[in-house]
């Protein structure tokens, strides 16, 4: 029980894609956000139309951290997950206080291998659904632009109480959003986004998650026309205790910063692709691995 436990996984995703990452630290060390999925743009909302957005994502760990940082994952531990969330944006034209209208939706597909011990497990599938219910876009000037919004995660993916590998949450989350970018092809470009999650109680095991603090960021600089080269990576700081029975869980909340290169290319014509690598570090209660992530906006 207690490999089972500490091994169930290692978080991935995006936006709803999860699975679970230590043996503390909010159910199973993992959230329903994919941390540090964002890069630069991501506080700038296009003109009206669809868009579809394509997110692709590798990560690996083999050490999982305790309260103090300190390693504790049992022996020949390894996760590691593939994922492509496909991401369609309706920027509707309306404006509401001033700022442009969007919805969005992200379904992610998981390829998720686990190892611990003598024990291993491998899926695929669906993740959980993101729904971004009401975005609202401001461009204060060519260079200053943000983004309020407020995403909902659904527990679309499958679960299980009693196996090892699980790509759903199977609870639902709020998480408010603000996100700010400041773009300038021939010098300084900052991206910065902050998300606070409220989690609903997995009916299930009768857990419910702490509430989390995170900010995906990139900073870079134009160096040639259509091309800006920085770093990026996120960082994640868990605010409330873990409730198990309606008991509070203690010592158990997680934190993680990330950091990594980052490159964007922009062809100036409504298409951009991101691409970035980040290594978790100074973590507690979560697994600790790297990330690679490639974002891409095709419009039609």
């Amino acid at each position: 029980m207690r490999i089972r436990k500490i091994s169930y996984l290692a978080g991935l995703a995006i936006s709803g894609v999860i699975a679970s990452q230590a043996a503390n630290a909010t159910e199973g060390g993992g959230s329903t956000y994919p941390m540090g999925a964002e890069n630069y743009l991501t506080g700038v909302l296009p003109p009206p139309g669809l868009y579809p957005l394509v997110y692709l994502n590798h990560y690996s760990a083999d050490k999982i951290k305790d309260n103090n940082g300190n390693d504790a994952a049992p022996p020949n531990f390894k996760v590691s997950a593939d994922v492509v969330a496909p991401r369609l944006i309706w920027v509707t034209g309306n404006t509401l206080l001033g700022g442009q209208v969007a919805h969005a939706l992200i379904l992610p597909l998981v390829n998720l291998d686990v190892r611990a011990g003598a024990s291993s497990q491998s899926k695929t599938g669906i993740g959980d659904l993101t729904i971004t219910s009401l975005a609202l876009g401001y461009h204060y000037n060519a260079n200053l632009h943000s983004i309020v919004a407020l995403d909902i995660f659904v527990p679309t993916g499958r679960f299980n109480k009693t196996e090892m590998t699980n790509i759903g949450r199977n609870y639902w989350g709020i998480q408010p959003v603000y996100a700010v970018s400041y773009i300038d092809p021939a010098g300084w470009n900052a991206d910065f986004k902050l998300m606070y999650d409220f989690n609903l109680k997995n009916t299930d095991t009768n857990y419910k998650s702490g509430q989390e603090l995170h900010v995906d960021y990139s900073l870079g600089y134009g160096f040639k026309k259509n091309w800006v080269v920085g770093v990026g990576g996120y960082a994640y700081k868990q605010t409330a205790n873990d409730e198990q029975n309606g008991v509070t869980v203690a010592n158990n909340k997680g934190q993680a910063f990330a950091i990594g290169p980052s490159i964007k290319y922009d062809n100036g014509k409504g298409m951009f692709v991101t691409a970035k690598w980040q290594k978790e570090m100074n973590v507690e209660n979560r697994a600790e691995g790297q990330a690679f992530w490639i974002k891409a906006l095709l419009p039609f």
